[in-house]
């Protein structure tokens, strides 16, 4: 089991940590005695604020303004968090964006736009934390249950997140040889701003007039949508010593849905 202060002295790169399931890994990383450093990509009076109430709870917090589909503002990001934190001991990937549409109007510019975020920065993020990162790093990247379950109109985002477990399963060896292990979480629907935003679309368009609550209650077994805090405990438990045995894997956190 994770206990708190297990991550004491340990140094943390959470993307896309300014809100929903990034803020609540940053504070659980907080909690157990990590330093943290979030990215955010808009909103950073939300970073600010949630910087302040991590130092609050005695842990050293910064926020980088980043465009994660963008290589060479990644590579900007690690190396400056390294600079400034020392180096990087644990890496979240959390950052990413969603997409519903239907396959005619699917366009390069959206297929550019979803693979640069969610496939290519993951990528590259990892490339970079890993040149800085010592023996013992964590790295947990961000899949989606969506991977192996068909949602209407998803194809493009399920894709990029398949890519992703593909991503940890061919990579694990390779940063094993670092002493990096490598794994991804596969949330499903979240209680989050951008979960109840796309949550009507999770199925087919005849039974968008259910409400999304009960939607979910009849394809998860647990029969609601998981809170942020659920996520962030998976992550924390493989970014732990409990699970240094555990690399090249996706695991689903998504209440059992099928």
């Amino acid at each position: 089991m994770t206990n708190l202060g297990s991550q004491a002295n340990k140094r943390a790169l959470v993307t896309g940590g300014n809100r929903g399931i990034g803020a609540s890994i940053a504070r659980r990383l907080a909690a157990e005695g990590a330093d943290v450093a979030i990215t955010y990509r808009t909103d950073p009076a939300a970073a600010a604020t949630l910087v302040a109430e991590i130092e609050q709870e005695g842990c050293y917090a910064h926020a980088y303004h980043s465009d994660i589909g963008d290589p060479a503002q990644v590579r900007a990001l690690v190396e400056q968090v390294a600079a400034e934190f020392g180096a990087i001991d644990l890496l979240t990937s959390n950052a990413g964006v969603e997409h519903y549409g239907a396959l005619t109007s699917i366009t390069p510019e959206e297929f550019d736009r979803v693979f640069h975020v969610n496939v290519a920065g993951q990528l590259f993020l990892t490339q970079a934390a890993a040149a800085v990162m010592p023996p013992g790093g964590r790295v947990v990247l961000t899949s989606s249950v969506s991977a192996r379950v068909a949602s209407y109109h998803h194809a493009l985002y399920a894709s990029s997140k398949a890519a992703v477990s593909a991503l940890v399963l061919s990579l694990a060896p390779e940063l094993a040889e670092l002493g990096i292990g490598i794994n991804a979480i596969a949330p499903g629907p979240t209680n989050t701003d951008m979960g109840k935003q796309h949550a009507h679309s999770y199925t087919h368009p005849a039974l968008r007039g259910v409400s999304p609550d009960a939607l979910v209650a009849s394809m998860n077994a647990v029969g609601r949508l998981a809170e942020p805090d659920e996520i962030a405990a998976a992550v924390a438990f493989l970014l732990s010593q409990d699970a240094t045995h555990l690399t090249g894997t996706t695991l689903d956190v998504a209440g059992g849905w099928n």
